[in-house]
């Protein structure tokens, strides 16, 4: 039976730009890196794995990543002035019955686009 997801591959051309974006851009905390070309982080539980496309039919973009955010306006601007920048700024989505989705796109050192998501719920009172 499937339990969670454990981990999950981001294709990385230069290892080294890609380790620094999702270290120093990101601050998701490196675990390890090991040869030839892998460095794997943690990412609320989940180990995310960078490395070069190991065969010519893995070379492409992959799935979009949604970081979950409490709130996406202080992330993006956290993020911006860590010099990420954004393909579309925070906006909401979606209104649903009990909370308002919000995204913010971005692309990461290696061209694989990666996402803001925030649940906005209505101020309790």
């Amino acid at each position: 039976m499937l339990k969670s997801i454990g981990q999950i591959s981001v294709n990385a051309k230069d290892l080294p730009r890609a380790v620094g974006f999702y270290r120093d851009a990101l601050g998701l905390r490196l675990l390890f890196q090991a040869p030839p070309q892998l460095a794997f982080f943690d990412c609320g539980g989940v180990r995310l794995m960078l490395s070069p496309p190991e065969r010519p039919e893995f070379d492409h973009p992959g799935s979009i990543l949604y970081f979950k955010v409490d709130d996406i306006q202080a992330a993006a601007a956290a993020l911006g002035s860590r010099g990420v920048g954004f393909d579309e700024p925070p906006h909401k989505v979606a209104s649903l019955p009990d909370h308002d989705l919000w995204l913010a796109s971005f692309h990461d050192s290696e061209g694989n686009l990666l996402a803001l998501m925030s649940e906005v719920r209505p101020p309790q009172g």
